[in-house]
């Protein structure tokens, strides 16, 4: 058996751990977080958004919380940008932050989602 020389056994690791960094460094970049205002109003809405937005391109992961009428977007940073989140949410008949609801969505809403609505 050959034994490895010190110069290769430090330029593999070298290699390995520059391997290792880039690596990590290009997961982080896939990921990016927002937070959106939106007019969500109960548990209807909050799965109404959350549907949307799994569907919407680069979107990893969706939360709303009702109270707060915050959703929490995770989302790949090179697939898509806040503003067509955004445009996603209003899509779906909500505001989003600085974003009308479209109106056509928005008369589609059942009428406890509506922001007049009663729940």
């Amino acid at each position: 058996m050959k034994k490895m020389g010190t110069k290769k056994i430090t330029s593999a690791l070298f290699i390995t751990l520059f391997a290792f960094a880039f690596s990590a460094k290009a997961q982080n970049a896939k990921k990016a977080e927002l937070k959106v205002k939106t007019s969500a109003v109960c548990e209807m809405c909050k799965t109404t958004i959350e549907k949307e937005l799994a569907f919407a391109k680069g979107v990893k992961r969706s939360a709303v919380d009702v109270p707060s009428k915050i959703v929490t977007i995770t989302y790949n940073p090179k697939k898509t940008t806040p503003e067509k989140i955004r445009q996603a949410i209003a899509n779906a008949g909500y505001d989003a932050d600085d974003v009308p609801a479209n109106p056509k969505a928005y008369e589609k809403l059942n009428a406890c989602c509506k922001k007049d609505g009663t729940h």
